[in-house]
């Protein structure tokens, strides 16, 4: 019993429950917490660029082998793009079985969609410009193949090697902050927004966590299994990255301690660095069951019919629009409203009924695309051969 006081996972636990609490108990002072949650986010997301960095430049220079790096970086892309475009057609699915769409629209909560419903047009200049974790990575496979080919390869990676220790240390302190951060982020989300605000959407919102639920156990679960990976055995051991994913409504937030994990767990370096970064820009698979849903949901309030020309259409937008849906604020409403605007018949002013319950899914979305992204890293690894000891 006394075991369970030391771990983090009880103390971040502990704070979520207490955080809704107070948020439905004193929402006013609940709302106040916020900067709890935002700091601690803020710190985080300083490692973010050297670890990246450190571990790629490491992996690289320390793996010898060039073409290897080609090889992982491609299959990544390959793997992301196949399991993203499955995840988008699990939230079609779910939508048309469960129809969270068939409401009353008198009972619902419509917000302003302000700027949020822009017709923007996503721009893959503006993405890279904006997206850090994706600079990073390119600077550091350039640095990492440059010191790969120096005369002293082994006594820089000797040094970077130490700093990176370092890195990693302090990381380790101040993730003792973690239940702060997680009771800053719920309590704000329950105080601001309310569990009231749940009940004419409730549909929708069971329904997006059960899609994810059954992504990450179902299909996850057998790709795990094809590798000799329990699914139950790897969230288990990634617990305390989902309960502070879970508080925050942030994957960054756990970001610089799930490379660490996944490298505890047996993934090499190399992997990890070029896997994990890319992932969190590209391999979305959370977000992609809520934007594919969210389309199903709009059309099903307006009693558009959706045939099969339309869902493939659906699909195919989504399969493009969905990589920029990463690092920018309000993106997803801009990937909606493109979609939408490219469909037609689906009418655009439907996303004001998303904007009351958004950041109740944002949780299932963040925590999926988190377990996506270590469940690639964990495959890829496997199948290079680079996954040195099981995890369960």
């Amino acid at each position: 019993m006394k075991k369970i006081f030391t771990h983090l996972t009880f103390y971040v636990f502990v704070a979520i429950i207490t955080a809704i609490v107070l948020g439905i108990e004193a929402p006013q002072t609940a709302v106040k917490m916020k900067f709890l949650g935002t700091y601690f986010i803020e710190i985080i997301k300083l490692f973010i660029v050297p670890i990246i960095f450190f571990t790629i430049v490491l992996g690289i220079a320390g793996m010898g082998n060039l073409k290897k790096v080609g090889r992982i970086g491609l299959k990544a892309v390959i793997y992301f793009e196949l399991v993203s475009t499955f995840s988008l057609f699990i939230g079609i699915v779910v939508g048309l079985i469960f129809k969270p769409g068939h409401v009353d629209t008198t009972t619902l909560p419509i917000s302003v969609a302000k700027n949020q419903s822009s017709t923007e047009n996503f721009s893959w200049l503006a993405f890279l410009q904006s997206n850090t974790t994706i600079q990073a990575l390119i600077v550091a496979i350039i640095v990492g193949i440059i010191v790969n080919n120096h005369s002293k390869r082994v006594t820089i990676i000797d040094f970077l090697g130490r700093i990176a220790h370092y890195l990693f240390l302090v990381l380790k302190y101040i993730m003792y902050l973690a239940p702060l951060g997680a009771f800053g982020g719920m309590a704000f989300t329950v105080g601001k927004f309310g569990l009231a605000t749940l009940l004419p959407l409730i549909k929708l919102v069971a329904c997006v966590y059960g899609a994810s639920a059954f992504f990450v156990l179902i299909v996850l679960g057998s790709i795990l299994k094809y590798y000799g990976i329990n699914v139950l055995h790897y969230l288990s051991a990634i617990k305390d990255e989902i309960l502070l994913v879970l508080g925050t409504s942030s994957s960054e937030a756990a970001l610089p301690s799930m490379m660490y994990k996944l490298e505890k767990m047996g993934c090499s370096k190399a992997v990890v660095g070029l896997v994990i970064p890319t992932g969190y820009s590209f391999n979305l698979d959370g977000t992609s069951i809520y934007l594919s849903m969210a389309v199903v949901f709009i059309a099903q309030l307006y009693q558009v019919h959706l045939g099969l020309e339309h869902l493939v259409m659906i699909i195919l937008i989504l399969m493009l629009t969905s990589k920029g849906a990463a690092g920018v604020t309000g993106s997803g409403f801009i990937v909606l409203t493109t979609t939408l605007s490219a469909l037609h018949s689906i009418p655009v002013e439907g996303l004001a009924f998303l904007l009351g319950v958004d950041k109740f899914m944002s949780e299932a979305r963040a925590i999926t695309n988190l377990i996506g992204n270590g469940a690639a890293t964990i495959v890829i690894s496997k199948s290079e051969k680079e996954f040195v000891s099981p995890i369960n």
